[in-house]
Formats: structure tokens, C-alpha cells, sequence
């Protein structure tokens, strides 16, 4: 049986890959494409956590996708309702009749006579079948579905109560009335630990550093006001994430601009909702934004913490007990559950073996070009949002971007498009410039940047509207080639 054909491949049905499969619905009809997940449900990260209080750290204006407008009041919301709108829009599009459950990509191979991709995909079952595509777009998020980073800690096996993993929580966990050690400072743990206060004894934030962490509305009174005098939801959208988006990026650069006076504003502000509460546990030694920022809707855990119902220790673990944790302070913190917060572990693409033309391509060290293509590599997009932002701002322009190219490549007539760099002395540097700890150890094995346009990440969403949206496609580092041929591959 001959493999099927389809004009582009997405990799993922979450939040970006059902949005990518909208946009080549709404701007490339002509174009036939599917949606390739390994796991058996829609939704991507809003499907795979289900731990309590599950909730974006970006307000839902910004994470949303831009021709949906987000019509819940909340702003900060569940991932329940995540989750519905991503089923809702794709059901509005006919994108969810495209999704092909259950095949994991293992293998891409580019075939430069074909111009054509060959995907090889795993079934459960331990089967494999064939795919062909002229374009993939991968949309498979940045980290490990199948494992998440946990730390090695001594005697974690003399515990004798339960360990979870928020990546894994358990279907109808019980934690009523028992004692919580929540280990992390991230943004899952500072969503846990205000959540698991509502049938927790206590809850025991466990970090080995302080965190910056913002309270922010968890509703939006300007939409909601607006709203109710009848302003139609499509321009209140459009309003309020004009809004967010230039508030999010003066935030962002006064805190690089002026790291001081806004350290002072950040602590100054959660010292005023916790006043119960030694500010010292969050009062770190770097610079806001030198890590990313936690946002908490309403100041759920200042309120918590102040309340008693929840409590903080900056410490370094020694080990593991029967009852607990050691720490290296002397302290012994009893425990009947302990909840490893420690973060992810990041996977580019999913894992995903590529080749081009039989010769093994790895993102370690490979430029990327504007943010979505990788140097070297025909046909291919890979998305990638925003660390200071929220990830579908720059996921919409990704997607845009491509089907300006797929339709840009049709008029050419070409069936190719390759990033080139042409100077062997541009100077590069990490992809993210951020000292988290799951940044830092996926360095050696991630793509890198330039030190100017049109490899340079600018995290900034103003700057990639402009390249993105409106740039030039034939700037001299796209190279169009493989003109197109008689008896091309027909969907």
C-alpha cells in the first residue's frame, strides 16, 4: 500500500499545532495537511497536567490564539478551560477531523530529488507507517512528554510515604488532611502549593533559592466592563491584547533596563500581601528576568502564606527520610507527601531523528533562523514561543509566517526553501539567555542564535510582527531551489 501524501505534516495537536492547523486552514485552503500526535487526546500540555490548580502563567489575552478571541472572564485561567478552547477551536475549524492519534514520529528524511519529506511514525502497538509530506511544521512544544527532571536525592527510597511528580499526577490523588512538601519555586509550585491548602493539613513550599513571584488579576475589569456596555468581543480582544502585549514588553524592559528600582517594586509589592511572612524567602540574588518571572492570580499563595495555611523554607535538601526531609540546616521537615516541582526536561521537536539527503542533522549548534527554521534544513518549521511572553504570540507568527512561504514557494515555482548563513564568522550564542536551571542543562544539546538579524531571538513580539508578518522572503539567507517537475507527488 502506497504511502499517503499530504502538502504539510504538523507534529502535536496542542495549543500550537491545533493553531497552526487553523491558520493553513483560513490562509492555504489549497493545501492538504494532518496533525500527527503520539499521545491519544488533543490539548498538549493541557492535556498532560492534570495536577491541582492547573492554570496558565500568562494571561489568556496574549495566550490565546489571535483570530479566537478568549470570552472567559477569567484571565489567569484553569487548564480545564484551556483546554475547552482548544477543542472548541478546533471543532469551529474542522481541524480536529485532521488529527491522527496515537503515531509518534520517530524518523524525518529528506529526499532533496523529491523535495519530500518521508516520516516514519510508531504505533502503540509496536507498528510503523509511512508518511510523505513537501513541508513539516513541528509543533511538539519544548520539553519531554514522557519524562519530567527530578533530581537525585538520597534516601528518596526510605520514604515511606508517596512521591509525585506534577508531570504524573495521580487520577483522584487523596492528599486530605496530609502534610505537603512541595520541592521547586517555579510556576508549578507556586500554582500547587496556594491549590492543595484547600484539603492539605499543610503545604511546605520547599526551595533552594527565592523566586520572583508578581500577583496579578485573575480577572480583567476593563474586558469586563466593556462587556457589559456591549462592545463587541472581537474588538475587546483585540483591545485588551494590544494592551497586555505593550504592558508585558515595558515590564520586560524596564526590569532589564532598570533591574534595581524594579527588584525594589517586585518585593516591595509581595511584602505588602504577606506581611506574616519573612520577604527573604522571596528576595532572590539575580535580577528579575534573569529567570522567568512567576505570576500568581490574585495573590492566591501571598494569601496563603500569610494565612498559615502554607509555608515557605529556603534550604538544601541532605536527604530523604522515613517521615520526610533532611535538610542541610539541621531542620527535619515531616511529610506524609512530597511533590517534586523540579521542572522539565526539554526535547527539541520532540525527539524526532532528522536526516537530509542521508546524512544525520541534530539542532545541537545549528543556527535558527528567525526563531522557526533551523540553518540546512529544507521545508521545515519548528515552533517556538516566547520565554518572557506568552507562547502563542510568537507561535501565531510562526505559523503565518509558513503559509507566507508555502504560498511564496508556489509562485516561485520552486518546491525548496533552505536557510543559508553565508557568513562563517557570525558570532553565536545560546538560544535563551536565561539561567534557569532546565534552560542550562538542555545548552549543549539545543539550536543557537546569531548575533544579528536574521538569526538573532529578540524576544520581543513587535519585532517579529515587523520580520514576520511583513519582512522580505527573498532576503538572501532563504535559499528557493528544486524547481517544480512533472509527475510531482498529488495529495
Amino acid at each position: 500500500m502506497p504511502a499517503e501524501h499530504f502538502d504539510v505534516v504538523i507534529i502535536g495537536a496542542g495549543l500550537s499545532g491545533i493553531g497552526a492547523a487553523c491558520h493553513l486552514t483560513r490562509e492555504c485552503p489549497e493545501k492538504s495537511f494532518v496533525l500527527l500526535e503520539a499521545r491519544n487526546a488533543m490539548g498538549g500540555t493541557w492535556d498532560l497536567f492534570r495536577y491541582p490548580g492547573i492554570r496558565s502563567d500568562s494571561d489568556m489575552n496574549t495566550l490565546g490564539y489571535n483570530f479566537k478571541p478568549w470570552t472567559n472572564p477569567k484571565a489567569i485561567a484553569d487548564g480545564p478551560s484551556i483546554r475547552a478552547y482548544i477543542h472548541e477551536t478546533a471543532a469551529e475549524y474542522g481541524v480536529d477531523k485532521k488529527i491522527r492519534y496515537g503515531l509518534k514520529v520517530k524518523h524525518a528524511r529528506w529526499s532533496t530529488p523529491e523535495a519530500a519529506w518521508t516520516l516514519e511514525c510508531a504505533k502503540a502497538d509496536g507498528s510503523t507507517t509511512t508518511i510523505i509530506c513537501n513541508f513539516i511544521l513541528g509543533c511538539t512544544g519544548y520539553y519531554n512528554y514522557d519524562k519530567g527532571y527530578t533530581p537525585e536525592f538520597a534516601g528518596r527510597d526510605d520514604f515511606q510515604g508517596t512521591v509525585i511528580h506534577p508531570q504524573f499526577w495521580p487520577e483522584s490523588f487523596d492528599y486530605t488532611g496530609k502534610r505537603v512538601v512541595v520541592i521547586g519555586s517555579g510556576a508549578t509550585a507556586v500554582t500547587l502549593v496556594p491549590s492543595l491548602t484547600d484539603k492539605a493539613a499543610h503545604v511546605t513550599m520547599l526551595q533552594r533559592s527565592p523566586t520572583y513571584v508578581v500577583a496579578v488579576p485573575q480577572k480583567d475589569k476593563m474586558a469586563i466592563a466593556m462587556r457589559e456596555r456591549g462592545v463587541p468581543e472581537k474588538l475587546i480582544y483585540r483591545i485588551i491584547r494590544t494592551r497586555n502585549v505593550g504592558l508585558t514588553m515595558a515590564f520586560y524592559n524596564l526590569c532589564r533596563a532598570k533591574p534595581e528600582m524594579m527588584k525594589k517594586f517586585i518585593i516591595d509589592r509581595a511584602k505588602a500581601m504577606m506581611p506574616n511572612v519573612d520577604i527573604k524567602h522571596f528576595t532572590p540574588s539575580y535580577n528579575p528576568w534573569d529567570e522567568r518571572l512567576c505570576a500568581v492570580p490574585s495573590g492566591d499563595m501571598f494569601r496563603a502564606l500569610n494565612a498559615g495555611k502554607a509555608s515557605v523554607v529556603t534550604d538544601h535538601i541532605e536527604r530523604f527520610t522515613k517521615t520526610g526531609i533532611q535538610l542541610k540546616s539541621g531542620e527535619h521537615l515531616e511529610a506524609d507527601v512530597i511533590v517534586t516541582a523540579t521542572g522539565l526536561e526539554l526535547l527539541p521537536l520532540g525527539g524526532v531523528q532528522v536526516s537530509v539527503d542521508g546524512k544525520a542533522v541534530s539542532p545541537a549548534g545549528k543556527l535558527y533562523y528567525k526563531g522557526l527554521m533551523l540553518e540546512g534544513v529544507p521545508n521545515a518549521g519548528m515552533t517556538f514561543g516566547y520565554t518572557n511572553a506568552s507562547w502563542t504570540l510568537k507561535a501565531d507568527l510562526t505559523s503565518e509566517y509558513v503559509c507566507r512561504l508555502l504560498k511564496h514557494m508556489d509562485k516561485k515555482g520552486m518546491r525548496q526553501v533552505t536557510p543559508v548563513n553565508r557568513d562563517a564568522q557570525l558570532e553565536r550564542m545560546p538560544l535563551v539567555n536565561m539561567r534557569s536551571g532546565y534552560i542550562q542543562r538542555a545548552t549543549a544539546f539545543m539550536p543557537q542564535q546569531g548575533v544579528k538579524s536574521p538569526w538573532r531571538l529578540y524576544q520581543n513580539y513587535a519585532k517579529d510582527l515587523v520580520a514576520l508578518r511583513y519582512g522580505r522572503l527573498d532576503d538572501g539567507v532563504l535559499e528557493f531551489s528544486n524547481p517544480e517537475k512533472r509527475g510531482r507527488y498529488a495529495a
